[in-house]
């Protein structure tokens, strides 16, 4: 799936999201999911607003560039992230 021309860039990626944990981090890959660890709980959305806040940080994007698209009351959730390449998002998720 490209690009259109002139539309902004976009990578989209699954998450698979431990709440409670002793801290916030990425955890490793299962295949083509990533295990985050978050230590805030998952009611009220805090769990969903630590994933966007820690995946914004470790990409260096703002926090408006990070949407959670599906998985909003599910542990596995589909991630967008605007203005940086699939394979920036590997590195800097991998390092």
């Amino acid at each position: 799936m490209g690009q259109a021309p002139g539309e902004p860039l976009k990578t989209r990626i699954r998450i698979k999201v431990h709440p409670r944990a002793k801290r916030t981090r990425i955890a490793g890959r299962l295949g083509d999911i990533y295990k985050l660890d978050i230590a805030a709980p998952p009611s009220q959305g805090r769990a969903n607003e630590a994933c966007v806040r820690h995946i914004s940080a470790i990409l260096g994007v703002k926090l408006s560039s990070v949407r959670i698209l599906q998985g909003l009351t599910n542990e596995l959730k589909l991630v967008e992230i605007s203005g940086i390449t699939p394979e920036e998002v590997g590195r800097r998720l991998a390092s």
